[in-house]
């Protein structure tokens, strides 16, 4: 395996809840997230929620080849929640949450899942790139946050109109109409999306937290061809040098509004040929 790996948090000094991880033939990233501001009932914390249930999963994709990663996730959310309930209350709403994304390859084939609004970037050898990413807490999302895209990110009214939004929004959170992340729950991973595609079919696989894909997703200045561009000539620290200079020049979110200025963001680029 050929990977090149960064994380970085939001602000230097500050702690990364974000969690990426390679063994051979597989990885993982996570995502972690709670409500900011808000308690989570959690004595541990979401950087301790994601790096736990990731290096959980990532053990059981390597050690079970047979069990489908649907499978070994909710076995990674079961396993997490039984190492803290006796401490936590795992019922509140703001408890920790995470995304995910996880490969594995096998038998000439790359099995993925992706949950949450991580991003799985699959580059093929005709060219194409495809990228995986489920878009359900932005749908969610973009019915709830105009009042918060309106005000200048930072400013006190910004974070009065961003906790109501993040309220509403784990009001919704695993629930029909809603969206779909790892908590407390292991059915969460029943509604993740997963696919198989021909390994030999692949040049590379990038995993991306969303820190990393608003300079596509919402900034729009660049493609996912000029991200492997970048990844292939320059590698993932660039990728997030760019992220963050783009940052830099709205602090403020008026040119992109967004919850915070900066993100935790990680890149995890596996070359594969």
């Amino acid at each position: 395996m050929r990977v090149a790996l960064t994380s970085l948090p939001a602000e230097p000094g500050q702690e990364n809840e974000d969690f990426a991880a390679v063994a051979p033939g597989a990885a993982v990233l996570l995502d972690g997230a709670s409500v900011a501001g808000a308690e989570t009932g959690c004595v541990h914390g979401v950087a301790w929620f994601s790096s736990t249930l990731g290096g959980l999963l990532l053990g059981g994709i390597t050690a079970h080849p047979a069990q489908s990663l649907t499978d070994c996730l909710a076995d990674a959310i079961r396993d997490v929640r039984s190492f803290h309930e006796g401490t936590c209350d795992l019922t509140y709403r703001a408890s920790p949450t995470s995304t995910v994304v996880a490969v594995r390859a096998g038998g000439g084939a790359l099995d993925y899942l992706v949950l949450g609004d991580s991003t799985l970037l699959l580059a093929d050898r005709d060219g194409k790139t495809t990228a995986v990413t489920d878009q359900r807490l932005d749908e969610v999302g973009e019915r709830l946050r105009e009042p918060v895209d309106q005000l200048p990110t930072g400013s006190a009214e910004h974070a009065a109109a961003l906790a109501e939004y993040r309220d509403a929004l784990t009001g919704l959170r695993n629930q029909p109409g809603g969206f779909w992340i790892a908590g407390p729950e292991p059915r969460a991973a029943e509604h993740a999306l997963t696919g198989t595609v021909p390994l030999d079919s692949l040049t590379s696989v990038t995993l991306l937290s969303d820190g990393v894909t608003r300079l596509v997703d919402s900034f729009d200045l660049a493609d996912w061809v000029r991200v492997l561009g970048v990844l292939s000539s320059s590698g993932p620290d660039e990728l997030i040098r760019q992220v963050r200079e783009a940052e830099a020049g709205d602090p403020d979110g008026r040119r992109w509004p967004r919850g915070k200025a900066h993100d935790d963001a990680t890149v995890l680029h596996w070359v594969l040929s």
